[in-house]
């Protein structure tokens, strides 16, 4: 209980709203467009002259037209994705620090990072964050493994593997030692419908070791180009053979979104645009 006192005002809850539909080609929805929210945690990890820094993972924000942290104090600001990382999973977003009161600032603190390195299996370990949206939360395991490799999306990492309950919205909140660093980042879990339903999984979640990415934390803190791949930087969906017929659209990938510093944003892509065909 002393751990989580003193941690529990280094982490916040973060809610991203993100745009599902949009334009005159949107199927379902049609010359409107629909939003959906989402939530996750994040970590207090520095300050600048401007700006509090907030760690996450990089799917909590994906997307996200807008992002709302609310600290300790319960109070919600908005806040900017400062720069993600989709290979590892990590994201650091930012709340202007003229925007956040006095009362907020003294209710506040910057996490500690640990040394994940030094971990040994069998140590116990505590997880905080806004677990299914309702608030933070608390739970405690053991580390049960190291170095698993865990795939997330496209993309592998090796991860703690630990046996503290993680449910939606724990995403990006902080794995802590019993000195109260934190360690990793609370990311994903399995579950048996993964799997199948003769399966029953309990107690697998996963955390990226906090050691793995401190450098990558560095440079998304200070704004810098981290890459993660080629990519085109669109976002949407594909328009399937009843869609077409219905709604009078080509067969293709329709764009509902464009990524700002992308290669698509510096071409003639347009959202609403339908890829049909790639060279």
């Amino acid at each position: 209980s002393e751990v989580v006192e003193e941690v529990m005002p280094s982490i916040v809850s973060i809610t991203s709203k993100t745009l599902i539909s949009s334009g005159k080609y949107g199927p379902y929805f049609w010359g409107t467009e629909r939003y959906s929210e989402g939530a996750g945690s994040g970590i207090i990890v520095s300050k600048n002259d401007n700006e509090l820094l907030i760690l996450t993972n990089n799917h909590v924000v994906a997307g996200a037209e807008e992002l709302s942290v609310q600290f300790i104090n319960e109070k919600d600001y908005d806040a900017e994705i400062k720069g993600t990382n989709e290979r590892k999973d990590i994201a650091v977003i930012s709340v202007k620090l003229n925007k956040i009161d006095n009362e907020t600032m003294e209710s506040i603190k910057i996490a500690t990072l640990g040394d994940s390195n030094e971990l040994k299996v069998g140590n116990g370990v505590i997880a905080i964050g806004n677990a299914l949206g309702y608030g933070q939360s608390v739970t405690t395991g053991v580390v049960s493994a190291l170095n698993r490799e865990v795939e997330t999306g496209t993309y592998k990492n090796e991860m703690i593997q630990i046996d503290a309950a993680i449910n939606g919205g724990n995403s990006g909140g902080a794995l802590l030692n019993n000195k109260g660093e934190v360690i990793g980042i609370n990311s994903a879990k399995y579950s048996s419908n993964a799997y199948s339903s003769e399966a029953s999984i309990e107690g697998m979640g996963f955390a990226i070791p906090i050691t793995d990415v401190k450098e990558l934390i560095t440079s998304l803190m200070n704004g810098e180009e981290v890459s993660s791949g080629m990519t085109l930087g669109v976002e949407g969906y594909v328009v399937t053979k009843d869609q077409s017929k219905n709604y009078n659209m080509p067969i293709g990938f329709y764009i509902s979104k464009i990524a700002s510093k992308s290669n698509a944003e510096d071409s003639e892509l347009e959202i609403g645009n339908i890829i049909t065909k790639v060279e």
